[in-house]
């Protein structure tokens, strides 16, 4: 006698691949980490003639920041020039603020917020965080360059006649022979470079583990 066994089927699941760690909260929230700590780092180096005089954290950039130096202590100009330091201390003592930058930092913040998410719209909008904090620093550095150039004091311009102007003119003069062979420059410091790239950093990584996401 035959019986029939019903013939056994095995049923295979497709399992989803694991998103790795690229695919995780942990690079993206990272990157945006780096880039807002290193707002704490000085971001501005002015030199004169290569030799550092002051320099500006991130955080001084974005919240407000004293351009006034002080030129005693750094001993670039002696006795003979100190009226012609007072004269120009006026443009320079006032307090700046990089709006730029301020975008930059907030966007550090909010893509770092945004990053701990698992909901894919709001891990979108964590990689347009990342693309607006390496531009606002882009866009901040090129402003702050851009105003050191234009509100750099002319030592040449003429005062009115009189004694007084006389006076100032002549100590002009001699300072205008000694800002030629002086080179002010504002440089961004590696610090600067290496947030601008941890924030493109933060919004690969975003994208990425936005395109993991099911």
């Amino acid at each position: 006698m035959e019986t029939n066994q019903p013939a056994s089927s095995t049923t295979y699941t497709a399992t989803t691949p694991s998103p790795g760690i690229f695919g995780s909260k942990i690079p993206s929230s990272a990157a945006f980490l780096v880039a807002i700590l290193l707002f704490l780092m000085p971001f501005v180096d002015i030199k004169c003639n290569g030799t550092s005089l002051k320099t500006f954290s991130g955080v001084q950039l974005a919240t407000g920041y004293d351009v006034n130096m002080d030129q005693n202590k750094g001993g670039l100009f002696d006795n003979m020039q100190e009226k012609a330091v007072d004269v120009t201390a006026k443009a320079t003592d006032k307090k700046k603020q990089s709006l730029f930058m301020l975008v930059a930092l907030i966007a550090g913040g909010a893509g770092l917020l945004l990053s701990l998410t698992n909901s894919k719209v709001l891990i979108g909008i964590a990689l347009v965080a990342g693309l607006a904090g390496a531009g606002g620093l882009i866009a901040g550095m090129m402003d702050i360059k851009k105003d050191a150039k234009t509100e750099m004091p002319n030592m040449k311009d003429k005062t009115p006649d009189n004694d007084v102007g006389n006076t100032i003119d002549k100590v002009s003069d001699k300072m205008g022979d000694l800002t030629d062979n002086i080179k002010i420059t504002v440089d961004f410091t590696p610090w600067f470079y290496i947030s601008v790239v941890a924030f493109l950093g933060g919004a690969f990584f975003s994208y990425r583990r936005m395109s993991s996401a099911r």
